[in-house]
């Protein structure tokens, strides 16, 4: 089926669908990688399939062509529409194509569970989506799985270990609700036009619960605070958390001299329960 539509480049020349930088645009046109990106988002065939960003369809088509019950594609840019709505015909009633902001659409009304979420996300709006699917009100979420395209160090802060200096708070959110892991790298020349960084596709894992117990809101704060001055030792960024913030690391087997980039995930899960019970 794939083959029956027309080449990416002669799709994006025929309606004129030069990529703009304003939008964070960066068309990926080699077939057989979207097509691995797809393959890396697991077994698609019983699930509805959210893709944010399509532009002229490359991954849309990895994403049918690997067996996706349903695609659901939010797409800002009107030009790219007629080239979706192509796609949208060679798989009847297994594409829709929503037209609106990522940031201020709710597709669920189109998506039935089990839900996977695929996109080459516009690096204007990738971290902020992320965050938002990692910190829904109520856990578990509407998704099963991500599997995203982000710049390289975004992709290498979300699985940063701790002590590395690309550990934060991205790491801390993506690991206590999910396991996310790199599978694919990418090059800038991969991509039309070329952006001037490598890319990396991150596919995470949801827990059906978090790693470890902590109160969701109180957890993202200390990590706000924590990382927000990470060069200074816990005990000066965390003063004003708690009457005896020095007591309350060591009772969660933290020095007061350590800085947040020491931190375990583990550690400052219990650090959250302490400050909770204040």
């Amino acid at each position: 089926m794939i083959d029956t539509l027309p080449p990416l480049r002669a799709v994006i020349a025929r309606h004129g669908l030069s990529a703009r930088k304003a939008l964070g645009q960066n068309f990926l046109l080699d077939l057989n990688l979207t097509a691995r990106i797809a393959r890396a988002a697991g077994d698609l065939a019983n699930a509805d399939v959210l893709e944010i960003g399509p532009g002229p369809g490359g991954l849309t088509r990895g994403l049918l062509a690997s067996g996706a019950r349903h695609v659901v594609a939010v797409e800002r840019d009107a030009r790219c529409l007629p080239a979706l709505e192509e796609i949208a015909a060679a798989w009847p009633g297994r594409l829709t194509v929503l037209h609106g902001d990522a940031l201020a659409l709710d597709p669920a009304a189109h998506l039935r569970p089990p839900v996977r979420i695929v996109a080459n996300l516009p690096y204007n709006i990738g971290t902020e989506l992320l965050v938002r699917w990692l910190t829904p009100p109520q856990w578990p979420p509407f998704w099963q799985s991500l599997t995203l395209m982000f710049q390289k160090e975004v992709a290498e802060r979300i699985v940063a270990e701790p002590g590395s200096g690309a550990y934060g708070r991205l790491a801390i959110l993506a690991q206590w609700r999910s396991t996310p892991r790199i599978v694919l790298r990418l090059p800038p020349e991969a991509f039309t036009p070329p952006p001037k960084v490598a890319s990396a596709v991150v596919h995470f894992e949801r827990l059906e619960a978090p790693r470890f117990p902590a109160d969701a809101a109180v957890l993202s704060g200390l990590v706000a605070r924590a990382f927000g001055q990470r060069r200074k030792m816990l005990r000066s960024s965390l003063r004003g958390l708690s009457p005896d913030i020095e007591a309350d690391l060591r009772a969660a087997g933290i020095a007061p001299t350590d800085r947040a980039e020491t931190v375990s995930l583990e550690g400052f899960c219990t650090l959250a329960r302490i400050l909770a019970q204040r």
